[in-house]
């Protein structure tokens, strides 16, 4: 079991691949998937404009990047580091590929899926259970975000 040191370092790395985003002119969100022992496998951020796809988000960036790595699409034990909280898309993968632990930076009241009022995990028709921890850092995320958003606005001004 990760203290809030383990944590907070893991979210470090998971905002310094949100500014390669944001470099990027993507949406500043990063990951990264840390193995059953305690050692970083994949990071990665969203690639949505890069790549044109709608479904190129952080989390299923660094989802893709493990199975392909492993040549297996579970990834029980593994532990996920967002620095937003994912979205509907992004938790279905997190669920169907077996992810153990999701820790999250800044919450998203309107598209987050694990805290928010749509919470899938609350089901008890779920077939496989989550452990998750959001808010680790939240105002660092929240931050790079809305530094992010406040140019994007300028820039159309």
């Amino acid at each position: 079991m990760m203290n809030i040191e383990e944590y907070e370092w893991f979210m470090k790395l998971a905002l310094e691949q949100a500014e390669k985003a944001a470099s990027m002119d993507e949406v500043p969100v990063g990951a990264v998937l840390v193995d059953p022992a305690g050692k970083i496998f994949c990071e990665s951020h969203n690639y949505k404009e890069l790549k044109k796809n709608p479904c190129s988000h952080a989390e299923i960036e660094v989802i893709t990047q493990a199975s392909e790595k492993l040549g297996d699409w579970r990834l029980e034990g593994y532990s996920l580091f967002v620095s937003l909280e994912p979205c509907a898309m992004c938790a279905g993968a997190i669920l169907h590929s077996r992810i153990k632990n999701v820790i999250f930076g800044a919450y998203d009241p309107k598209g987050g899926i694990l805290s928010s009022s749509m919470n899938i995990w609350g089901n008890p028709n779920v077939n496989h259970k989550i452990n998750i921890m959001g808010g680790v850092m939240h105002f660092e995320c929240s931050k790079v975000l809305s530094q992010f958003f406040k140019q994007r606005r300028q820039g159309y001004v």
